[in-house]
């Protein structure tokens, strides 16, 4: 069975996705209301599977609970916490319970969350998870043993346009496309000159080709995510502009910023559709929606 994303990807239509994180507990209140805000407003929504090595509920139990709400999942699996045996488990169950749509990922190194005493179990890579979801799909599974029924999945990974170098990240890219992916969720994208060269590159493989894009809810978050988080890059004059905001203003002020660069990807055709990582601040994302005209 098609998933209803893939097939909104091979339209041709411009794609919206975004994500949700499950809760560290299990109070569902706050992800449900998301959820609620959120499953008839983009085409698939990701679930985060413990996110910079935070322990949370797992994105498996975040899928259900989108398809609950008559959503469409992309269940984020990271190869971090589980060897091969319970990567492949996962993606049985998922399979079997509905869900169509992975995004592999290797994951973050475990000393950067909250259980810095964990063991990163790394069995496999997000190139090597990709293989493994098209060998599931051929009915064995990574031992070479007979399955009982298949699965089929439109697979996706991650890739960082600017990177730097990006050599590392296109040898990357082109392993991940070899090894099955389908789509692409790039790292957030505010330097639209630089990522128009980026795609220039991208479009020679069959892949969609989704750009990420973060919210900016204050001038001191971007000045942090561009000294600290390796890719990403917040131009200064986004910055000027949100120091500029007055008091308490700034997170509008982010919401048009978001916005308007949605519509210029849309309008100069530069991606397939774009990922929004609202991060905390979900319940605007329809607001972010509205800003880029969609």
């Amino acid at each position: 069975m098609v998933s209803t994303f893939k097939q909104a990807l091979d339209s041709g239509d411009f794609v919206i996705t975004s994500e949700v994180g499950p809760p560290k507990g299990t109070n569902l209140e706050k992800m449900n209301h998301h959820l609620h805000l959120l499953h008839d407003k983009v085409t698939a929504l990701n679930v985060t599977d413990h996110q910079s090595s935070v322990m949370r509920m797992p994105s498996i139990a975040g899928c259900l609970a989108v398809l609950e709400h008559g959503g469409v999942p992309i269940l984020q699996m990271t190869c971090r916490d589980r060897n091969r045996l319970a990567l492949q488990a996962d993606l049985m169950f998922a399979y079997s319970r509905g869900v169509r749509d992975v995004l592999c990922l290797t994951g973050d190194a475990v000393p950067v969350g909250d259980h810095k005493e964990g063991k990163g179990v790394f069995d496999l890579d997000s190139v090597q998870l990709l293989k493994t979801i098209r060998l599931l799909e051929s009915g064995k599974d990574l031992g070479g043993n007979e399955l009982d029924g298949a699965v089929e999945f439109c697979a996706g990974a991650i890739v960082t346009p600017e990177a730097q170098p990006i050599e590392p990240q296109l040898a990357k890219f082109e392993k991940k496309v070899e090894a099955g992916a389908e789509f692409f969720q790039t790292q957030a994208v505010y330097d639209l000159d630089n990522y128009a060269k980026f795609m220039s590159y991208a479009r020679k493989f069959p892949v969609k080709i989704l750009a990420g894009i973060v919210l900016l809810s204050s001038a001191r978050m971007a000045k942090y995510m561009t000294e600290n988080v390796p890719g990403i890059f917040v131009p200064q004059p986004l910055i000027d502009e949100l120091s500029r905001a007055p008091k308490g203003e700034a997170l509008r002020v982010g919401i048009e910023i978001a916005g308007r660069m949605i519509a210029a990807l849309k309008r100069e055709k530069l991606c397939d559709g774009v990922h929004i990582m609202a991060i905390n601040k979900e319940e605007v994302v329809p607001d972010i929606i509205a800003a880029a005209g969609l």
